[in-house]
């Protein structure tokens, strides 16, 4: 492995010489903050698409990494790709999209749980999901990153391809508008219904 080239090195060697092992590094250093971004927008019942993005993304640079211009940085470009393809994806699996329903409940319930908050429990739940769903996109990503996969503002910035001011205004405006949705819902901040 070479660990020690930049990306803009390991793009020229595999461009000009066709050196799979600086393909291989790019893709062992990208591999999982794909995977992440594409999981960030597709949601956490996806993982199996998800991977599947990250299989598409990667085929997708190795057939278009000749005409990759260097104007942008590698990652931003690699990001962009992912961010993309994540959102066709979710337009396509939008309607098989996991759920679980209240019938399914006695199976859930653990033997010494409230039945009654646990269904409360479920309910908001489901409740938050609907609202994040409704979020912008982009939205639906920053706060899935920062919230669910436990990244910092400065790698929020950088999957998303954007300034860290942008990331803080994105979660600020996530947070503000779930708020509301969820009070539209009958939520309000404590939780209680």
């Amino acid at each position: 492995m070479d660990t020690d080239s930049s990306d803009e090195e390991l793009v020229v060697r595999y461009v000009t010489q066709r050196d799979e092992p600086a393909f291989t590094e790019l893709v062992t250093r990208y591999r999982e903050p794909v995977f992440r971004l594409a999981v960030s927008v597709l949601g956490p019942g996806f993982v199996g698409e998800a991977e599947e993005v990250a299989q598409e993304v990667f085929l997708r640079v190795h057939a278009s990494l000749k005409s990759f211009r260097r104007e942008a940085k590698f990652s931003s470009w690699v990001y962009r790709i992912a961010f993309n393809q994540a959102l066709n994806v979710k337009a396509r699996v939008r309607y098989r999209a996991p759920h679980l329903s209240y019938q399914a409940l006695p199976e859930l319930v653990a033997p010494d749980s409230n039945p009654h908050d646990t269904v409360q429990d479920l309910g908001r739940n489901q409740a938050l999901a609907e609202c994040i769903a409704q979020l912008p996109e982009v939205y639906q990503s920053a706060l899935r990153l920062h919230y669910w996969l436990g990244h910092t503002v400065t790698e929020i910035a950088t999957l998303l391809g954007v300034p860290e001011n942008t990331v803080k205004s994105y979660l600020h405006r996530a947070r503000r508008l779930l708020q509301a949705l969820l009070e539209q819902k009958g939520y309000s901040d404590d939780g209680t219904h």
